[in-house]
Parts: structure tokens; C-alpha cells; sequence
């Protein structure tokens, strides 16, 4: 079903390696605080212990329309089935050695709310809305429909300096599990 936001159409275009997160691999994180779907904000910076933070360009809402040709844009089709592939794997991911798991993206907090209640996430989204993760990082973007969105990516942050850059992601549902594999290959703690 073309609209079904939790499969991933067979065809999908796979995103090519741009070079855009080239730089990220050993880069501090800077202090910045971000609103979170649980309430509280939350500096990735800060966080201590690994951390899997995986970036998603925006989630779909049920009966709702895509952006005109969504499908053909290599790497933006996928949102909802790899967060929740990282639903499905939370626990063995916390097993393999990540102290927190959290999605992002720059749509609002209430719209990642909505859907972290709907896909029932058992961690935070957090909301770049503002972009100033995005460009203090230089996360590589994409604009869709006059929307600037992050690039599909997923980053290991050990106490808050980047460890390993998944990037590009395809498809987006293997996304957390080739996180599990490197995490249990590269146990970091």
C-alpha cells in the first residue's frame, strides 16, 4: 500500500555516499539543548556513556500526504519503519552497551510527539526545529517542498564525542540493526 508509513516500497532510489557526514566521526558535540518528547531538554553534549542518536528526515502521519515525489528522493523514504526498527531493537541495543537511545529530526515537538505515542517509542525524539544541532554540526540537509530536512544518518556518541557515522542509511529498517552490529563488534564500554 503506497501510503502505508510503516513498509518501505520495494523500488526505493538508495541514497549515495555525498560525503556529507565525512566530517562528523570524532567531532564533540556542542552544548545545546533540545526539547525532547518526554518533556525535558536534553544537551546530547552532556550525555554520558554511549549514546545512539539516529536522524531521520520527518515521520508521516497516517492518512496524511507525502511531499510530491517523497519515494523518487534517494534516502527519504523509511522514517517511520527505522524508528521503529529502533523500537524493536531498544533493548538489545541497551544490551550491546548504548546507555540511551534517541531519534531526530527538525519537525516540532508536538509532531514528534504524536508519533512517538503512535509508534509507541520507548525513548525521546528530539527536535531540531531551530537548527541549531544541524548547523553547528553541519549535518547534511536536503530541502523537499521548501522544507529543510536532515539527511537520514545515525551516529554512536560516546560521552559526547562521535564514535561512528552510519551514513547514507539504507534501507532505513536495517538501520538499527547494523547499529547492533557494530556495537556488539565494538564494545566500547
Amino acid at each position: 500500500m503506497p501510503d502505508d508509513f510503516r513498509q518501505t516500497p520495494p523500488d526505493l532510489p538508495v541514497p549515495l555516499d555525498d560525503g556529507g557526514a565525512d566530517h562528523l566521526a570524532g567531532l564533540a558535540l556542542p552544548a545545546l539543548r533540545l526539547p525532547s518528547t518526554l518533556g525535558a531538554e536534553v544537551d546530547l553534549g552532556a550525555q554520558p556513556g554511549l549514546l545512539v542518536a539516529y536522524v531521520y528526515p520527518r515521520t508521516g502521519r497516517p492518512g496524511e500526504p507525502l511531499p510530491d515525489g517523497w519515494d523518487a528522493i534517494p534516502g527519504a523514504r523509511g522514517c517511520t519503519p527505522q524508528s521503529c526498527a529502533f523500537r524493536d531493537l531498544h533493548k538489545v541495543l541497551i544490551e550491546a552497551g548504548a546507555a540511551r537511545v534517541l531519534g531526530l529530526s527538525t519537525q516540532d515537538t508536538a509532531y514528534q510527539r504524536e508519533a512517538a505515542e503512535r509508534l509507541h517509542l520507548p525513548f525521546p525524539l528530539l527536535s531540531d526545529a531551530k537548527f541549531a544541532l544541524t548547523q553547528a554540526m553541519q549535518l547534511p540537509t536536503m530541502v523537499v517542498g521548501g522544507l529543510t530536512l536532515i539527511k537520514r544518518l545515525a551516529l554512536v556518541i560516546d560521552d559526547g564525542v562521535v564514535a561512528k557515522v552510519f551514513y547514507p542509511v539504507f534501507p532505513p529498517d536495517r538501520n538499527a540493526a547494523d547499529v547492533h552490529e557494530w556495537l556488539a563488534a565494538n564494545r566500547l564500554r
